[in-house]
C-alpha cells in the first residue's frame, strides 16, 4: 500500500491527500513531526519536508508537485491537469500561484505565524507578519472572485488540480477562521463545491491539538 507522510495543516500534505482521494487510491497517512529531523524520514526526503510518498516498492517521492504528477502519470483517470496543452498549462499556472504566491503572502503570514511558533515554542506572532498575511489574502480572494465569476473551475471547465491546491491552502486558513467569506461571495459559493466533494471531507476531518475550528469549517453549505 502507498504510504504518505504529511502533517495536518500542511497544504501541501492536504493538496496530495485530495489527489489521491480523487483518484481512488488507498494509503496509509504517516503524520511526520519535522522538526525532530528523525534519520529515518531524511533517508527519504534529505530536505525533511513532507509530504513524502512511498510506493508498494519502497521508491520515495518528495515534493508536492512531483507527486501529483507522478500520481497523474501513474493513474490517468479521473485527469486532474487537463486534456489539452493549454489547459494543461493553465492549470500548473494556477498550481504555481497558490503553491507559491499564496503560500508566501498568506499562508506562511497566518497559519506558521499562529501554529509552527506554537508547537516549536517559539514566542508570539508577528503582529506585522499577520497584517501582511490578512491584507494579501484579500488580493488573493479578490482573484479567485475574478476566477471563479468567469469559469465553471478555477483553471476552466473541468475541476483540476488548480483547484485543489487552491482549497488546500484556503482550507489551513479557514481553519483559523481567517478567510473574510462575507466578502468574497464568488470564492465562497466556489470553496463550498470543492468542500462538497467526497475527496476534501478527510481533510476537514483533521483537528489541530488545542485549537478547533470555526464551526463552519467542514461544513459544504457554510
Amino acid at each position: 500500500m502507498l504510504v504518505l507522510y504529511h502533517m495536518l495543516l500542511c497544504p501541501f500534505a492536504r493538496k496530495v491527500r485530495v489527489v489521491l482521494k480523487e483518484k481512488g487510491l488507498d494509503f496509509e497517512p504517516m503524520t511526520e513531526k519535522v522538526w525532530k529531523r528523525r534519520p529515518e524520514f531524511l533517508a527519504l526526503n534529505p530536505a525533511g519536508e513532507v509530504p513524502v510518498l512511498v510506493d508498494e516498492d519502497g521508491a520515495a517521492i518528495a515534493d508536492s508537485v512531483a507527486i501529483t504528477e507522478f500520481l497523474e502519470e501513474r493513474h490517468p483517470e479521473p485527469p486532474l491537469l487537463g486534456a489539452e496543452p493549454a489547459e494543461r498549462a493553465e492549470v500548473r499556472r494556477l498550481v504555481a500561484w497558490f503553491d507559491q504566491k499564496f503560500q508566501r503572502e498568506v499562508t506562511r503570514n497566518l497559519v506558521d505565524e499562529k501554529l509552527d511558533k506554537r508547537v516549536l515554542g517559539l514566542g508570539q506572532p508577528s503582529a506585522a507578519a499577520l497584517r501582511a498575511g490578512s491584507a494579501n489574502l484579500h488580493i488573493h480572494m479578490g482573484y479567485i472572485d475574478y476566477l471563479a465569476e468567469r469559469r465553471h473551475w478555477l483553471a476552466g471547465e473541468a475541476y483540476s488540480l488548480a483547484d485543489i491546491a487552491a482549497g488546500a491552502q484556503l482550507s489551513c486558513i479557514d481553519y483559523l477562521g481567517d478567510v473574510p467569506w462575507k466578502d468574497h461571495a464568488a470564492a465562497k459559493e466556489w470553496y463550498a463545491r470543492v468542500k462538497s466533494r467526497p475527496s476534501f471531507r478527510p481533510i476537514l476531518a483533521d483537528h489541530f491539538p488545542g485549537v478547533a475550528p470555526p464551526r463552519h469549517y467542514a461544513d459544504p453549505d457554510f
